[in-house]
């Protein structure tokens, strides 16, 4: 079964699809509203060297409902979503959101979201 997840920061990039999945993905642009962007220090060694970032961008909820996030929609499979909620790591967690296009789909947000 084919899972969608919306991707705001690494997940987007080459190296990291290569490094979780084995493989780019071809995803779509969409958006979220009602969140805002911060950043998050990464701890994990292994994410670090993966993303090349020492920190991370993280969304957490909006007052401004107007307020949008925009990033790519991509179609991962059961174990490819197993493998990005372990990437993500105890900082975020998956949830369902309703994309700018209309299409459900999961996000990684703050874990205390």
């Amino acid at each position: 079964m084919t899972e969608f997840i919306f991707s705001y920061g690494t997940l987007q990039e080459p190296q990291v699809q290569e490094a979780i999945f084995g493989t780019t993905i071809s995803g779509k642009t969409d958006a979220v509203t009602g969140f805002r962007l911060t950043q998050v220090e990464i701890s994990d060694d292994e994410v670090v060297r993966v993303s090349g970032q020492t920190h991370h961008p993280m969304l957490v909820s909006s007052d401004n409902h107007t307020d949008a996030i925009p990033g790519m929609i991509y179609p991962l499979s059961a174990e490819q979503l197993a493998r990005a909620d372990e990437y993500e790591g105890a900082h975020y967690k998956r949830v369902e959101v309703n994309l700018v296009s209309g299409r459900k789909a999961w996000m990684y947000v703050a874990a205390d979201f």
